[in-house]
């Protein structure tokens, strides 16, 4: 057992020498574990396991042997996939669960004249894009990074800079396959029998049965983004510019771009970047911003701070994934010199450490330790109020940039799910839409890097009390900080826990609540952590 004293000082060595140790082991071994998971990969596309259908049935059994067991000794159930494999930044504690592997990877069907695609839900974005892209196609909202799964984020959630358009993720899924808790595979769909268990699905995190399968809207895209980049000074001028340009404050989508995203650097500067669909143009500079010897895209963004407004063409692929290599600006936190130019040219192909690494090397001590020295929240507030998102994330975080994603609310009406209907003041005129922002805080608060008291349970009960407050909800990937009850009051779970009942999810799979909340006694690690 090593002592106290010794503990703490190879912490203290470990903060000091943060980005030699990233250097010389992180990055290296990243490197080697992401071409273990690629070979993995490789030999499951060589059709080396069971097909699709075969493997569902599988599932089935596992839950029909669970139904089997005696009451007594029966444990809530839950996928085997390993924690370190999800984007979630909590650990789930899957050790005390029943464990059914779930091991479904393949796109299954793309219906052109439907325009949809149907996959497995362990499919992932980089997958996904490799896939439809070629064939002039995109998914309707694509996500930013490539190890996020298609089947997580429709029992999730997530958004894109197209989302003022298309809405949430989960807007633009058409069904879901379901096996049950009594092991009965079910297709639910917005217009079938099963129209409840469609609409309670997303914001579920596999709290109602084990998604086997489900089918996306897909768009024609062209092979490049035309992208203006336009530097704004003035808090109030870049908030009502976003406004304007999402249609927060009219009803046609044709006077609006197809992307819209807002870089915030300060509290009166922002970059505002605008895209829409484009061939190529000779008369337009190309980026292929995703090459691992290019600046990392905020960086590029940033520059227009000074050089003043312009336009350049992204080929889709690099343009979809343009925040994948810096993970937004996480990076800078671990490798401050990661942005120069010879490190990006001899060592940029090691970027981004793999997610999946730095969740398997985290130790309950390093998750204690992390959690009280940065915040990744995407939080998703009222478009009419950024600017109050803006002062009170930057009061509470002193952490710029802050990232901004203009994003459409829909109103479905009484139980429609576990989003509570955007209150009537923020709907857009004419319309059964609000327009919301995702306020997306990444890295290690201003407070931690001067080493200044900082109580991170604090600073976020702050922001989910102003969440609640302005009739907003926070992305459940993310460690929240929220009581039983003050959950039920951002959340509406309603139809959710008639559909538990119905669908005979309680006591076979865990309650929405319990899957999200964070492994770790927040208030005890914030107080003995905070510095």
């Amino acid at each position: 057992m090593i002592p106290e004293t010794l503990k703490q000082r190879l912490v203290t060595w470990l903060e000091d020498h943060r980005e030699l140790v990233v250097l010389v082991f992180c990055l290296p071994a990243s490197f080697l574990f992401t071409l273990l998971l690629r070979a993995k990969a490789w030999l499951r596309r060589l059709g080396t396991g069971p097909d699709h259908d075969t493997a569902v049935r599988e599932i089935q059994r596992r839950v029909l042997q669970w139904n089997k067991m005696p009451v007594e000794e029966r444990r809530l159930l839950c996928t085997a996939r390993p924690n370190w494999l999800s984007l979630s930044t909590t650990f789930f504690q899957k050790h005390l669960h029943h464990r059914v592997p779930v091991p479904l990877h393949d796109i299954l069907e793309l219906d052109e004249r439907a325009m949809t695609v149907r996959v497995a839900p362990m499919v992932t974005i980089g997958d996904i894009t490799e896939y439809l892209i070629p064939k002039g196609y995109s998914l309707a909202v694509t996500i930013e990074l490539v190890d996020a799964t298609l089947g997580g984020l429709a029992m999730g959630t997530g958004m894109s800079t197209h989302s003022h358009k298309a809405g949430l993720y989960h807007e633009t899924i058409t069904s879901y396959e379901v096996v049950l808790a009594d092991g009965s595979l079910v297709t639910a769909t917005a217009t079938n029998r099963h129209s409840d268990l469609y609409r309670a699905l997303p914001w579920s995190h596999g709290s109602l049965g084990f998604l086997v399968a489900l089918t996306l809207r897909i768009v024609k895209v062209k092979p490049y983004i035309k992208l203006k980049y336009t530097p704004v000074t003035g808090q109030k001028i870049y908030c009502d510019m976003m406004r304007d340009l999402s249609g927060a404050n009219s009803a046609n989508p044709a006077l609006h771009p197809d992307y819209i995203e807002g870089t915030i650097f300060s509290k009166d500067s922002a970059v505002i970047m605008t895209g829409d669909y484009s061939d190529y143009d000779p008369q337009i500079p190309v980026n292929h911003c995703s090459r691992w010897y290019k600046p990392w895209f905020y960086k590029h963004v940033e520059s227009y701070l000074t050089k003043g407004e312009g336009v350049e063409l992204i080929p889709l692929r690099d343009y979809l994934l343009r925040h994948n290599r810096a993970i937004f600006w996480v990076v800078e936190d671990m490798l401050s010199f990661g942005n120069d130019r010879i490190f990006r040219t001899l060592f940029g192909w090691l970027l981004p450490p793999k997610p999946a690494f730095l969740k398997f090397t985290t130790t309950p001590g390093v998750r204690a330790y992390t959690f009280t020295k940065q915040v990744f929240q995407d939080i998703v507030l009222p478009i009419t109020e950024l600017e109050k998102q803006i002062e009170v994330a930057s009061v509470l975080f002193e952490k710029f940039p802050l990232l901004v994603y203009p994003c459409k609310i829909i109103d479905h009406g009484p139980s429609s799910g576990q989003l509570k209907r955007p209150d009537k003041k923020y709907l857009v005129p004419e319309t059964n839409y609000a327009m919301y922002n995702d306020l997306g805080v990444y890295g290690v608060p201003g407070k931690v890097k001067e080493k200044k008291s900082y109580n991170p349970v604090t600073a976020m009960r702050e922001m989910e009390k102003f969440t609640r407050e302005v009739g907003g909800f926070s992305f459940l990937y993310a460690d929240i900080f929220m009581t039983r009850e003050e959950f039920e009051e951002m959340f509406d779970l309603t139809l959710y826990e008639e559909v538990r009942k119905k669908y005979k999810a309680e006591g076979a799979f865990p309650h929405l609540y319990d899957k999200v909340k964070p492994e770790l006694d927040v208030f005890a690690v914030g107080e003995q952590n905070a510095i």
